[in-house]
């Protein structure tokens, strides 16, 4: 068994793909056509970090309900975890890239972890290893 999606509803698929590939350094692993459940038609869009098992799904938010959920998934709480080698590597890379951090990195006592907001304004812990210096 294993977690192959998890899903991410944003406000538009070209915008949040620039965001996860080109600020996060994500692969885009997949845009099809595809169709809503009611006929209508949609995208299929998964990107994920390079070497990673896990992708996320971004769903662009189909009408009024699932526009209010954009950026609220895990109620305003940290919700995603993306793991790297260097985090402060990783922060001076992603700030340059535009990305929004609300927690500069700091020592916890499970390693190296910063705070940053994706596209549609969910909060994100980057994470990694204590670095010795």
């Amino acid at each position: 068994m294993r977690l192959g999606l998890v899903a991410i509803v944003v406000r538009e698929y070209d915008a949040a793909i620039r965001f996860f590939v080109d600020a996060l350094g994500f692969e885009l692993v997949e845009d099809s056509p595809s169709l809503t459940n009611d006929g209508r038609p949609k995208r299929w869009v998964v990107v994920r970090p390079p070497d990673a098992a896990t992708g996320v799904l971004l769903a662009q938010a189909d009408g009024e309900e699932q526009a209010a959920t954009v950026g609220k998934q895990v109620a305003g709480r940290v919700g995603f975890f993306l793991h790297v080698d260097n985090v402060d590597a990783a922060y001076t890379r992603m700030s340059s890239a535009g990305v929004e951090f609300v927690r500069p990195p700091r020592t916890e006592a499970y390693g190296r972890v910063a705070v940053f907001l994706d596209i549609a304004g969910n909060k994100w812990d980057l994470i990694g290893p204590v670095m010795s210096r």
